[in-house]
C-alpha cells in the first residue's frame, strides 16, 4: 500500500478517536503515538518541448485576429519567461523595457524582479499590443485583456492554457504553472545553474527550486534505463 494511502487511513482513524475520546468512550488517543508515513515529493508535470515549440511557432495554432494574438501572447510568456498565471495578469504596459528586453515582475510578497525575454518574443509582443489598441479603447493598465477590452482574470488564463496544451498532451493535470515547469526544466536541461532559475522563477529559498533538479534526474535515469545494455 502507498504512504498516501496509509497516511489516509490514519487521519480516519486519528478524527474516529478524537470523537471516542470527546464522548468519553476512552481516557487516551492512542493515535497521538502515530506519525504519518513520509511522501516521496511530486515531480513537476512538463510538457514535451518538441511539441510545445512547434505549436508556438506554428501558424496554424494561434487565429490572427485579437483573441488568438492575445492567446499567443499568453502561451509565449509563461514558457518564455517561467512566471505565475498570477504574477501575469499584473504585468502592465510599462513593465516592458522593450531596448532592455526585459519585463518587470510583481511576485509574491509584492518583491519585484526584473526577467528578461527572447527577441522573438519581444517583437510578438510589439504585435500584440497594436493588435490590442487598434481593437479598444483602453479601459485598464494590464497587458493582458479579456475579448471585451477589460482586465484578464485567472480562469480566462486557465481556459487558454488548457485549451492549447490539450492539443499536445494527453496530460490529465494541464495548467498554467505546467508551462512553469517546463520553463525551468528546459532551463536546467541546458545547463543553467539552480541559483540563477531560483532567481527567475522568483522562488524565496533554493529548497522549492531544487525539486527540479530531481525532475532532471529522473530523466537522466529513464534515459540510462533505455541506453545501457545491462540497466
Amino acid at each position: 500500500m502507498q504512504a498516501r494511502s496509509v497516511n489516509k487511513i490514519i487521519s480516519t482513524l486519528r478524527s474516529f478517536y478524537k470523537f471516542l475520546l470527546r464522548e468519553e468512550v476512552i481516557a487516551n488517543n492512542p493515535m497521538l503515538l502515530v506519525k504519518n508515513l513520509k511522501t516521496p515529493k511530486q515531480l513537476p508535470g512538463t510538457i514535451n518541448e518538441e511539441n510545445l515549440i512547434e505549436l508556438l511557432d506554428s501558424q496554424d495554432t494561434f487565429t490572427q485576429d485579437f483573441a488568438g494574438q492575445r492567446d499567443r501572447i499568453v502561451m509565449e510568456l509563461l514558457f518564455g519567461t517561467g512566471i505565475r498565471r498570477s504574477e501575469l495578469l499584473t504585468i502592465k504596459d510599462q513593465d516592458i523595457d522593450f531596448n532592455k528586453q526585459t519585463i518587470r515582475i510583481l511576485g509574491k510578497g509584492n518583491k519585484e524582479r526584473i526577467i528578461p525575454i527572447y527577441r522573438s518574443l519581444a517583437h510578438v509582443i510589439k504585435e500584440y499590443l497594436t493588435k490590442r489598441d487598434y481593437t479598444f479603447d483602453k479601459k485598464t493598465e494590464r497587458l493582458i485583456v479579456t475579448n471585451k477590452g477589460e482586465e484578464a482574470y485567472v480562469n480566462l488564463i486557465y481556459e487558454i492554457v488548457t485549451h492549447y496544451l490539450g492539443r499536445i498532451s494527453t496530460q490529465r493535470k494541464i495548467s498554467p504553472h505546467v508551462l512553469r515547469h517546463s520553463f525551468a526544466t528546459s532551463l536546467l536541461n541546458r545547463g543553467a545553474g539552480i541559483n540563477d532559475i531560483k532567481e527567475l522563477l522568483g522562488h524565496a529559498s533554493l529548497a522549492a527550486t531544487q525539486i527540479y533538479t530531481h525532475a532532471s534526474v529522473e530523466k537522466l535515469k529513464s534515459i540510462y534505463k533505455q541506453a545501457h545494455p545491462k540497466a
